[in-house]
């Protein structure tokens, strides 16, 4: 069990490259934390940092409120999951996973304990014998993080662990976490990847990474439905949310935004976030999109369709207005709409404003 606190935690090389900034951050005992971000963004560094593999430049790291700044990663109580498996080719199952316990002169039956426990969650019991080489990419996967497991750490710390796996080894793994979690749910953990999917699933939070610094922090869905600027919106979400251009011209019960591609946007605003006048991005999820009955949001004409069966995915041609082509994800199967005029709205709730990058749900 533990509770982390991020500081003021900042990481530069050489004085002048200058990677993380003002990373401020409470974890709680039994929290699954996931880090994500564009790439080279610095969530593996933020990561290596708790670890103890990079030093941190400035600012403070506490683990159950003990400052570890300048204590050796071994002593940290952390346990990491690489990307790679790294495991000892010409060890069984078994000894890897009680190599660091020999290491540490443990006990005979203490070792064979923890094994035991860690294989049993993991069901890895009937591969105990077997060499790496004999087993698939996801059981390999399980053997490096049983190998953490037999070490009883305060914090977990898995970097990016199904990036080398298969799509479809990736659900199962990635199910296979999640149900980890469930059986450990006092262990805290920190997960780094670039999947949304991965991010969305797994997190009690999300931590996006960006600018060198946090974007954001909250659950999938607070991230999702109320993301606190453009880069977030933009980011959560397959596809990306769209943004369209427009200028208040209501305030009230909600908000009007009249669209610079001349539809009309109805958002559930708070009143007194926005004023009239105010230049404004709208944001509307391509999910959120279904066919107007009145005056429509968006109207345009559909270049390329793709039919997904369980979703028919629009993309329209770009407009002015909009910061780039808009998209559309409907229900269902929709035929014949390549080269047609379709009109669009969205629910109030679902409609995001934007003033100067940020959202007006959080002035």
């Amino acid at each position: 069990m533990a509770d982390l606190k991020l500081t003021d935690v900042a990481k530069t090389y050489g004085g002048a490259i200058e990677v993380l900034k003002n990373i401020n951050l409470d974890i709680e005992t039994g929290e699954l934390i996931v880090f994500v971000g564009p790439s080279g963004c610095g969530k593996s560094t933020l990561l290596r940092m708790i670890a103890g593999l990079e030093k941190i430049s400035d600012g403070t790291l506490e683990i159950d409120g003990t400052v570890v700044n300048d204590v050796p990663p071994a002593q940290r109580g952390i346990a990491m999951v690489f990307q790679s498996y790294a495991l000892y080719p010409h060890m069984t199952v078994r000894d890897n996973m009680s190599f660091a316990l020999k290491l540490a002169k443990k006990s005979p039956d203490e070792i064979e304990a923890a094994v035991s426990k860690a294989a049993k969650i993991l069901q890895l019991e009937p591969y105990l014998d077997r060499l790496p080489k004999a087993l698939s990419g996801g059981q390999r996967q399980r053997v490096a993080i049983g190998r953490s497991i037999v070490r009883d750490p305060k914090v977990y710390l898995f970097d990016e662990p199904l990036s080398n796996l298969d799509a479809a080894l990736r659900v199962a793994t990635r199910i296979e976490i999640a149900q980890l979690k469930e059986s450990m749910p006092d262990s805290t953990m920190i997960y780094v990847t670039h999947d949304q999917v991965e991010a969305m699933t797994l997190a009690t939070r999300i931590v996006v990474l960006a600018n060198k610094g946090i974007a954001q922090v909250g659950t999938p869905l607070e991230l999702y439905e109320r993301p606190e600027n453009e880069f977030v919106a933009q980011f959560i979400g397959s596809p990306a949310m769209n943004l369209l251009r427009g200028e208040v011209v209501e305030t009230g019960a909600q908000t009007v935004v009249k669209l610079a591609s001349g539809g009309t946007a109805i958002s559930a605003v708070p009143t007194q976030a926005a004023d009239k006048g105010l230049k404004v991005n709208v944001g509307v999820r391509p999910e959120d999109l279904v066919a107007a009955e009145g005056e429509p949001l968006y109207a345009g004409r559909v270049n390329i369709t793709e039919a997904l069966g369980e979703v028919t995915i629009l993309y329209f041609e770009e407009q002015p207005g909009a910061e780039e082509a808009v998209i559309a994800k409907l229900p269902g199967i929709h035929k014949g709409l390549r080269g047609t005029e379709v009109q669009l709205t969205a629910p109030p709730e679902k409609v995001q404003i934007f003033a100067n990058g940020q959202s007006l749900y959080y002035r």
